[in-house]
């Protein structure tokens, strides 16, 4: 796979079309392959704060090819449309539903249910909510583990994530079934998580993140979270391909709510097509996070379906190829919906 990485002082974001209105445009590129999605112009951004639109690919052919091209296919899953991981917590402090899949039979029952509607499981035993205090990796591995061996065990065949910043767990993750990596650190918390992609050959999730969930809110200071994103996304991808990590095995994630105010998260919700021009995957994980609640008013996480359910249509209409979710069963209605009124539903 041909791969180079995007200008680190410019960014060129597609201002993407759908349904009926794309079949006007000309010439109609696809957005990362997305069987939905098509753009022929592109607003350019540069540090110094200028921008205009771009229509020519004339002298930006690369950074066009890199947002058009298809992304490579997630561990036999093809990415020509969202995708959608859904969040099983092996945890009893978790913020959304800490303490009630602990056990494999719970989480069994759940991924079940989950799969229904969701095409990925996302399999965590640490909770890195703000606040979060870090696990024992021995603890960490005791709670997912088992419960990966378990879903394989059942006939489960879907991808499995492993969501850790250690490579221990990871590595005894993929050892139980796990064949995805999703790190909310990119690989800054432990030195050995590289070595273990690279070799394992699995992909991996590079999240935006300061320090650590215990203390990452007292950091959410920047001068333009879009280029910090941005900025620590481009360095995070160079530190993997020089670990020897080959690019189709990259998945990129700008870590809403992660040392984030609602400010910043709205700002990245609003240019998640910035993201595009690395030519990988993104990830969207805003699922009843406290920004909706900040927006709403809903305190508890259980009142933010319908706000999550939102942010995951804002993130489909954006191109994003993987919503990570808690509510599957209303993510795919409303997404079945958005797809249909794209163009694809045909009655029979």
């Amino acid at each position: 796979m041909s791969f180079s990485l995007p200008d680190p002082d410019q960014i060129l974001q597609p201002l993407p079309r759908s349904g009926a209105s794309a079949a006007q445009t000309a010439p109609r590129r696809s957005l990362g392959g997305s069987r939905h999605l098509w753009w022929n112009e592109a607003r350019l951004s540069g540090r110094d704060g200028t921008a205009a639109e771009v229509r020519d690919d004339a002298h930006h052919g690369a950074g066009f090819a890199r947002i058009s091209a298809a992304r490579a296919d997630l561990v036999g899953l093809s990415l020509n449309q969202p995708r959608i991981m859904g969040i099983l917590n092996v945890t009893p402090d978790s913020f959304s539903d800490g303490g009630r899949h602990n056990l494999p039979e719970a989480a069994l029952a759940r991924a079940q249910e989950m799969l229904r509607d969701a095409e990925i499981l996302d399999i965590g035993g640490e909770s890195t909510r703000p606040g979060a205090a870090e696990v024992p990796v021995a603890e960490e591995i005791a709670r997912t583990a088992p419960v990966i061996a378990a879903l394989r065990a059942a006939g489960i065949t879907a991808p499995i994530s492993i969501d850790t910043r250690k490579a221990a767990v990871a590595e005894a993750a993929l050892q139980a079934g796990a064949n995805i990596i999703n790190d909310v650190s990119a690989m800054r918390f432990d030195p050995d998580m590289a070595a273990l992609a690279a070799q394992s050959g699995a992909p991996i999730v590079l999240m935006h993140s300061v320090a650590t969930p215990e203390t990452m809110q007292k950091h959410a200071h920047y001068d333009d979270v879009l280029w910090a994103v941005r900025d620590h996304l481009f360095q995070r991808v160079e530190a993997a391909l020089s670990a020897g990590i080959r690019p189709e095995n990259l998945i990129l994630d700008p870590g809403i709510g992660f040392g984030k105010t609602t400010a910043h998260d709205l700002q990245l919700l609003r240019d998640l097509g910035s993201f595009h021009e690395f030519g990988l995957p993104l990830l969207l994980g805003a699922s009843r996070k406290k920004f909706i609640g900040a927006i709403t008013g809903a305190a508890t996480a259980s009142e933010r379906v319908s706000g999550s359910v939102a942010v995951a249509l804002q993130g489909a209409a954006s191109g994003v190829q993987i919503l990570r979710v808690h509510d599957t069963r209303e993510t795919r209605q409303a997404l079945s919906i958005w797809q249909a009124i794209q163009g694809n539903y045909h009655e029979e």
